[in-house]
């Protein structure tokens, strides 16, 4: 495949497309930053809410998390809409705890601000607080790869304000 040289990689719609599955699933970036606000008051106490949901709009418009979030979020929706063939569709429609390519693709985004995001991200991911517990507990829709992906999303930006603030 030859690439056309005046290609742009389409990052509006990138963003778009994973800013409408969001909506679609009442994510927003204001629910995001009140887990992050909660993870880490603690340590950064001046920070507040609105400054963690500027930063996590901020990092949606990043390209290594529109990637991710892409994958994710389709493969959510096929699976919703029993378009992925057997047994993967089962397997994501039931969020099968061994299955952990959630979690790998959610560890890309999480990475975005080093150990701290990954740290933060299993720390997340074990203890499923705010959106991401309402997500990983719903049965309205597939939310095996969203609830990780909004996990690693607020891990990425309480690292970067870590090492903003810090």
């Amino acid at each position: 495949m030859v690439m056309n040289p005046h290609y742009k990689y389409p990052d509006s719609k990138a963003f778009e497309f994973v800013n409408q599955e969001f909506q679609r699933k009442q994510i927003t970036p204001h629910a995001i930053a009140e887990v992050i606000y909660g993870l880490q008051h603690r340590f950064l106490p001046d920070v507040t809410v609105a400054q963690f949901e500027a930063e996590v709009i901020n990092v949606m418009h990043k390209r290594e998390f529109l990637n991710n979030a892409m994958v994710g979020l389709a493969l959510d929706k096929l699976a919703e809409q029993n378009q992925l063939p057997e047994p993967l569709n089962d397997i994501i429609r039931n969020d099968v705890g061994v299955f952990g390519v959630d979690e790998t693709i959610s560890l890309g985004i999480a990475q975005l601000s080093g150990s701290i995001g990954i740290t933060n991200y299993g720390y997340l991911d074990r203890t499923k607080p705010g959106i991401i517990g309402r997500l990983d507990n719903s049965d309205e829709h597939v939310d095996t790869f969203i609830d990780d992906l909004v996990g690693a999303l607020a891990s990425a930006v309480a690292g970067k304000m870590a090492h903003k603030y810090a």
